[in-house]
């Protein structure tokens, strides 16, 4: 791993289910201002067996240091290591057998923004993708490239309709985003401000991962 990135301090936490033998494994980023240990929460909170968790830690609790829509040069060199560190990650994860077919990302707020930029810039066909309270970086909406990499993949993206950090129409365009480029997208709202998981994107949650889980017992 490449000493100059910071994100590649400190080595993943894993979490759950062994690695060997998981019938899922889930590669989860935290949000600014929070590390691995909020995962292990909301993995206490899914509360399934069989499942591993893979849990990377920001260099400082934090990604990148501006806004996730600030020009991309305010979050230079922290986004590109960022995105470094997850696709080292996922290739770890790869060299052990464990491709992007057996794997679920998931993050929340920043690292939700991380994952939702990293997934449409390498359109890999993943097990599943959970996106809660985040959209792809940058000031300004655009386009993607529709390579139908995504073809299939179940994403499942929350969030609370007046979320402060995070505006609702940059969740949508990277909704649209996604679906252009083959996923099956279901986006879910909340009448709701605060900035959290709450107990039906739990639910939501533990549905994809056990749905998965029963996919590869049958």
């Amino acid at each position: 791993m490449t000493q100059l990135n910071p994100h590649l301090a400190r080595d993943p936490v894993l979490y759950g289910a062994p690695l060997t033998g998981a019938g899922v494994v889930v590669y989860a980023v935290h949000g600014r201002s929070q590390s691995p240990a909020f995962m292990q929460e909301l993995a206490n909170h899914i509360d399934l067996s069989g499942v591993a968790y893979l849990m990377p830690s920001a260099k400082d609790s934090t990604w990148y240091p501006a806004g996730f829509m600030e020009p991309l040069d305010k979050n230079q060199p922290r986004l590109d290591h960022a995105l470094e560190a997850v696709g080292q990650h996922l290739g770890w994860l790869a060299e052990r057998g464990i491709g992007p077919e057996k794997t679920v990302l998931l993050g929340f707020s920043q690292g939700a923004c991380l994952l939702s930029e990293y997934l449409l810039r390498n359109q890999n066909r993943y097990a599943g993708v959970v996106l809660h309270t985040g959209g792809y970086i940058g000031p300004e909406e655009h386009e993607w490239p529709e390579e139908g990499g995504l073809d299939g993949v179940p994403v499942v993206m929350a969030s609370a309709v007046d979320d402060v950090w995070v505006p609702l129409p940059r969740i949508e365009a990277t909704a649209v985003a996604l679906s252009k480029a083959g996923a099956a997208v279901v986006l879910n709202t909340y009448d709701e401000t605060e900035h959290h998981i709450n107990d039906d994107s739990v639910a939501r949650i533990r549905k994809l991962l056990n749905d998965l889980l029963s996919s590869k017992e049958s």
